[in-house]
């Protein structure tokens, strides 16, 4: 048998959107965002439409952006839902690049006074971010603020970032429903069972929707391909890392042998020794060696 998981690995693209990005079933959608913004009561969001989610620029030489999620609610919000398998550089310049074409969006619905519903970012993260990494905490809501007031200067631009690693806990740990949620998302593919506190929750869900014996054939297969992609993508990262960690130990022992090069031709220099029979004994060259007297 080619295949041992139970449930889809939602860090896929398949995976991701076969369990969010149902535009016939969005209340699990609703419910991680519900969930991520801490609303609760009537100021849950009610209702999700998905939108395109692949927006060109006015010009074609622009760069075009493709998001994973794209929606708004029922009070005009716009969400932008983002899962980032790795690590990439300027992350966090592409996030505030998309907001930028919703924004535009709002501008072409007739007449308009600059007055803008509000934008968010999600950015569901399988990575930590390297400024929060003394950050124990893995929610981040950022707005536009006052440096040293830290007031909000402006309301309706919301980038959110969500370092799904930094969740460290058991399920017997978990203290609320986001952390729930990220447990899932963290440990779907491994799980055999749902866990008997998601009975009848909504996440519940989400475990009928990953069920690969339940897919069509042709999901199926489009699921093997995609999950061969981010296991590519996956070990590709694991090597470079490993060939780093070789690299640095590499050039670890290389710079304490030449430290200790070093001080063995400073004591040499000290008792008089010349600088050729220097050089011999520590293998630096006569101009370093030069350079150490002064």
């Amino acid at each position: 048998m080619c295949y041992y998981e139970k449930y889809i690995n939602p860090f896929t693209d398949f995976g991701f959107k076969k369990i969010f990005g149902d535009p016939n079933d969005t209340s699990l959608l609703q419910s991680l965002i519900n969930d991520i913004l801490g609303l609760e009561g009537k100021d849950k969001i009610a209702t999700i439409i998905f939108k395109n989610g692949e927006l060109l620029p006015d010009s074609p030489e622009d760069r075009k952006a493709i998001f994973d999620l794209y929606c708004t609610d029922e009070k005009g919000q716009d969400f932008i839902v983002e899962l980032q398998k790795v690590h990439q550089e300027h992350f966090q310049s592409r996030a505030l690049y998309y907001t930028t074409f919703p924004i535009q969006e709002q501008a072409l619905r007739g007449k308009w006074n600059f007055s803008l519903t509000p934008i968010y970012f999600i950015g569901l993260l399988n990575f930590e971010i390297e400024k929060f990494k003394d950050k124990p905490n893995y929610l981040h809501h950022g707005k536009i603020t006052d440096i040293e007031t830290k007031d909000v200067m402006y309301e309706n631009l919301n980038m959110i970032y969500v370092e799904i690693p930094k969740l460290k806990k058991t399920k017997e740990e978990l203290s609320n429903h986001l952390e729930w949620w990220l447990y899932t998302l963290q440990n779907l593919n491994q799980l055999q069972e749902i866990p008997p506190k998601l009975k009848g929750d909504v996440i519940e869900k989400a475990f009928d929707k990953a069920e690969f014996i339940n897919l069509p054939k042709g999901e199926q297969d489009k699921y093997h391909k995609n999950l061969k992609v981010y296991r590519d993508l996956i070990n590709s990262i694991d090597t470079a890392h490993a060939e780093g960690k070789v690299e640095g130990k590499i050039e670890g022992k290389i710079e304490g042998e030449k430290a200790k090069a070093i001080e063995v031709a400073k004591k040499s220099l000290s008792e008089n020794i010349d600088v050729k029979t220097i050089a011999l004994i520590t293998g630096l060259s006569i101009k370093e060696i030069e350079a150490l007297k002064t």
